[in-house]
């Protein structure tokens, strides 16, 4: 008599032990017989790869053989070769991976499954969603397995979750290595694309002599911008935010841990408009003025011009709030408003502020590394510079309370204006009023240099030395007078005596 445990209808004792485990068990997401049928299409159709070239990878494919065939048909079509069951042969015979293709006959067998490569894009992204389901099976074992684990931090596992998701939604999963023929390839491609861009490989900051210096900001650096409070590091940094969000349509992210958003943005409409903030704070405008404000913000209300500006932000929210936008919006510069303001939330909250910030610049550091975009941090600088009798030029060691900030950033540059502290003349003997100097202290890819800008403290803008004379309005509009810009002088230079601003008046950003 049969084990009723065994019985099975449509076939054998071991047929049936085998629907068992099938119909109780679980098989990871897989469609095997479209994977051969996209490679069948592949084989026959030489038009077919561009179709799913942007679709598929060899990784997207669950069975192994799939993997090695796909691999090789996209290097014959990386080569210009044609791809069809005999060159696909030659190159698995030549790479000695047939059998792990499969052999000859399997290939044969494959050109055999369609007729044309008509449907070939629509299986292709069944074949994709089955690779991301598996992927997020893959994902929530091994965070279910850290989660169980009591030493694991919650904020560290919440971020490591959320990485490997957007890595999944990306379609950018990581690979482990790079050979030395794809990255010289990847260096020439971008060699030839900064040849056609007059030599600026990264994001351009609009200030011409600066990035004759840096060539733009460049991919995956940490830029750490650090000054005394009342230098204008944040006018610096929103100068450059509407430079290149209005003027080269870049996409700018901007995290203000100090300031309100709609104080940032009356800032930038005082810089565009040439309206003083006094005059935006009051409201107290002509006619005329108001005409120039709506007429003055149409470009900049057009820009990709993003600004957060949530308080005692964390690294793991600021890591998450950039993944968000940056999928679903496209960034190009991260500014962050000020370093020392952020926290690290988690356990690791607990060690020393010195600590703490290491932990900050490290991270900021992977998100602009992680994101292939230029991180601008800025920075506060201890009092030593205050203290030295001597120069008051802002140096490295004045870098506060972290060694690391200067050890994981890429370029580490100070502002400094000698006119804040009473000083008339750079130390070439040129008038410094209305002046302020960019000091790269710390480049890791370029040279040092300093570079001097216009600072135009009533409108809390900088701009290049010989754009300065542009800047301010003379229509009347900044003086409340009918004068207009009566009793400046005006040189070639710009103005040269107009008025500095008091720093406890707002004028002057911190």
């Amino acid at each position: 008599m049969e084990d009723p445990q065994y019985n099975n209808a449509s076939g054998p004792k071991n047929l049936g032990r085998s629907a068992n485990l099938t119909a109780g068990g679980r098989v990871p997401p897989q469609a095997i017989d479209l994977e051969e049928a996209v490679l069948g299409a592949l084989l026959i159709d030489k038009n077919a790869l561009s179709k799913i070239i942007d679709i598929l990878h060899p990784d997207a494919f669950y069975k192994d053989q799939h993997k090695h065939i796909f691999k090789i048909i996209t290097h014959l079509f990386g080569d210009n070769q044609p791809v069809d069951i005999l060159t696909v042969a030659t190159e698995l015979r030549k790479e000695g991976s047939m059998k792990k293709a499969g052999g000859e006959s399997y290939l044969a067998q494959l050109s055999q499954k369609v007729s044309s490569g008509a449907h070939i894009e629509y299986h292709a992204r069944i074949v994709l969603q089955k690779h991301i389901q598996r992927e997020l099976v893959r994902i929530s074992s091994e965070i279910i397995e850290s989660a169980f684990d009591e030493t694991t931090d919650v904020l560290e596992l919440l971020d490591q979750a959320e990485q490997k998701l957007f890595e999944v939604a990306q379609g950018n999963l990581k690979r482990n290595y790079e050979s030395a023929e794809e990255l010289i390839r990847k260096a020439i491609d971008k060699i030839e694309t900064i040849s056609k861009q007059e030599g600026l490989s990264g994001v351009p900051s609009g200030f011409a002599a600066l990035d004759r210096v840096t060539s733009g900001w460049q991919p995956s650096d940490l830029i750490i911008l650090a000054a005394r409070p009342g230098m204008g590091k944040t006018a610096f940094v929103l100068s450059m935010a509407r430079n290149m969000a209005v003027d080269h349509g870049k996409k700018v992210a901007v995290f203000s841990l100090e300031m309100s958003s709609v104080q940032l943005i009356t800032r930038i409409i005082s810089s565009e408009t040439g309206l003083s903030s006094e005059k935006l704070r009051r409201g107290d405008l002509t006619d005329r003025e108001w005409n120039v404000l709506t007429s003055g913000v149409k470009d900049l209300e057009k820009a990709s011009l993003y600004i957060d500006d949530t308080p005692a932000l964390s690294v793991f929210d600021l890591r998450a709030k950039v993944r968000r936008l940056a999928s679903t919006q496209g960034l190009d510069l991260i500014v962050v408003d000020y370093l020392q303001l952020m926290t690290v939330g988690g356990s690791k909250s607990q060690g020393n502020r010195e600590q703490e910030i290491s932990t900050i610049s490290r991270s900021l550091k992977a998100i602009a590394k992680e994101l292939n975009i230029p991180v601008i941090a800025l920075s506060q600088l201890s009092r030593a510079v205050e203290t030295r009798s001597t120069s008051k030029r802002p140096q490295l060691s004045d870098l506060r309370e972290s060694g690391a900030i200067e050890q994981d950033a890429d370029i580490v540059s100070f502002i400094y204006r000698p006119e804040y502290y009473g000083i008339e003349e750079w130390e070439d003997g040129e008038a410094s009023s209305n002046q302020a100097e960019i000091i790269i202290a710390k480049h890791r890819n370029g040279s040092l240099d300093d570079v001097r800008l216009r600072f135009i403290g009533e409108l809390a803008k900088f701009s290049d030395l010989d754009q300065g004379s542009t800047m301010i309005m003379e229509s009347k509009m900044n003086d409340g007078s009918s004068s207009g810009t009566a009793g400046f002088k005006k040189d070639d230079g710009g103005y040269t005596n107009l008025p500095t601003p008091s720093l406890d008046g707002g004028d002057v950003p911190f």
